[in-house]
């Protein structure tokens, strides 16, 4: 049975849905996605949402869907793992005792939940799907028929060791959790967990955000390509959901045409972009180099970024010399919380008269407890004349002139490449780190690359006696 007539189907998934015909636009690109027959207005839709000309021969092996927020994104994926799980038999691929995964992947715990509920529903919603039931558990339901159902968090170590009949990415434009790059991280990792099925399916749906990651770069390489393997779909809020109220989103606009265009119309936002390529950071990155000793005849410059303990901050510190154009990093500490402020306070202290700093410099919105800190300890602590995005914005041609050696370290390579421009309409740009992200290293690292690169900065950091 397709998926189609599946849907219509009063004994199956028809009676979750509340009204099908609102559902139109989304019967379209699971027609494409399984290359079903399309009608001729469906052809059309189908058309204008892909780019492409030729309808679909065979299903696809990768599709992704590019859709505005509240489109029915979550509830649809759903429904296709739970259409796979049930209806394609996968057990000639298995091995003894083997079982296959249907996987889906979200970029936090709550949004897993979220669509874990919306399977665990559709099991539950009629006898002939919850007698394929297993085993249920907190996130995996066991099928009879040798399937898992999975939901997991945006790690590319998480995927391996499976074999998976079908992965679904929801959201994959938000996966900021973890490395420079975790959404194509994910897609690397899963990809070879998927050879052994020939029917496997690679499913990526989102609301699009800033112009680079993977479903930026899927969208520009696949978008209008009659490519036999993947598609890419792309449609705003309405066109997926026409019962959402259009005032909803002309307020949207109103309020933040930017935010708008990419939250409902599916657009990617012109006004944010990587600060950094990963090229550059790789160019200005020593490998293998992990930190350098304290040497007597260099001059070294600190930077601090404090952090009271409690929250989900790190405090960290980074230290460096010049040696002729070059900045050099030579330390880096960073302490995850919870901890006592005093405390690393003390051991930063230790560190900083190791490199003979008799100051250190740090962000002026940290409040007074820094200098009081440092200060019992006989450290100098100067509030930055900077913000933290004048800082990121002084550092960008040192690290274009390839001016910089970094010391290869993974925590900062992943926070740098993460960072985050924002055009402004009016005055400079705004970089910073993503939602849900953290800068605590890149900001104390391009601190003290600042401070030696002499624009504007601190020149007590170090004894130059």
């Amino acid at each position: 049975m397709d998926i189609i007539s599946a849907i219509n189907n009063e004994k199956l998934f028809k009676p979750i849905f509340k009204d099908i015909e609102t559902w139109s636009s989304w019967i379209v690109l699971l027609k494409a996605l399984f290359a079903l027959k399309m009608s001729k207005p469906e052809r059309i839709l189908y058309q204008q949402c892909t780019g492409r000309q030729k309808s679909p021969k065979k299903p696809f092996r990768e599709a992704v869907c590019i859709c505005g927020r509240r489109s029915g994104k979550s509830f649809m994926a759903s429904v296709i793992a739970c259409f796979l799980a049930l209806f394609f038999d996968y057990r000639q691929y298995l091995g003894p005792g083997e079982r296959a995964s249907i996987v889906i992947i979200a970029a936090d715990r709550s949004q897993t939940r979220t669509i874990f509920n919306y399977i665990s529903g559709i099991l539950h919603s009629n006898e002939v799907f919850e007698n394929c039931i297993e085993t249920e558990l907190k996130e995996r339901i066991s099928l009879n028929n040798r399937i898992d159902i999975e939901i997991l968090t945006a790690s590319h170590r998480t995927v391996r060791g499976r074999t998976i009949a079908a992965v679904l990415l929801d959201e994959a434009a938000f996966f900021y959790q973890e490395g420079a790059r975790p959404d194509t991280e994910i897609y690397r990792a899963l990809k070879p967990s998927t050879a052994t099925i020939p029917s496997s399916l690679v499913l990526i749906i989102s609301s699009p955000y800033a112009q680079t990651g993977l479903l930026y770069e899927m969208h520009k390489r696949f978008f209008g390509v009659d490519d036999p393997e993947t598609m890419v779909w792309v449609a705003d809020t309405l066109t997926m959901n026409p019962t959402l109220d259009k005032k909803i989103i002309e307020r949207a606009v109103d309020t933040d045409p930017e935010a708008a265009e990419s939250e409902w119309y599916a657009r990617f936002r012109r006004d944010i972009a990587a600060f950094l390529s990963i090229e550059v950071i790789e160019a200005c990155t020593v490998p293998g180099r992990y930190e350098l000793p304290p040497l007597s005849d260099h001059h070294y410059r600190a930077f601090v970024d404090s952090a009271g303990g409690g929250g989900t901050d790190w405090m960290t510190l980074a230290i460096g010399h010049k040696d002729g154009e070059k900045m050099i990093l030579d330390c880096i500490r960073a302490v995850p919380p919870p901890f006592d402020p005093f405390v690393v306070t003390e051991d930063f202290v230790k560190v900083l008269r190791e490199y003979r700093c008799n100051s250190v410099e740090g962000d002026k919105y940290a409040g007074d407890w820094p200098s009081t800190a440092f200060g019992q300890h006989g450290i100098r602590y100067v509030p930055s004349t900077k913000t933290k995005s004048e800082i990121y914005l002084a550092a960008e041609p040192l690290f274009s002139r390839g001016q910089v050696e970094l010391l290869d370290h993974k925590q900062l390579f992943d926070q740098l490449r993460n960072l985050e421009r924002r055009t402004r309409r009016a005055g400079r740009d705004l970089v910073d780190h993503p939602l849900r992200g953290h800068d605590d290293v890149a900001n104390s690292v391009c601190g003290a690359l600042v401070n030696l690169g002499g624009s504007d900065g601190f020149f007590g950091g170090c004894d130059l006696g």
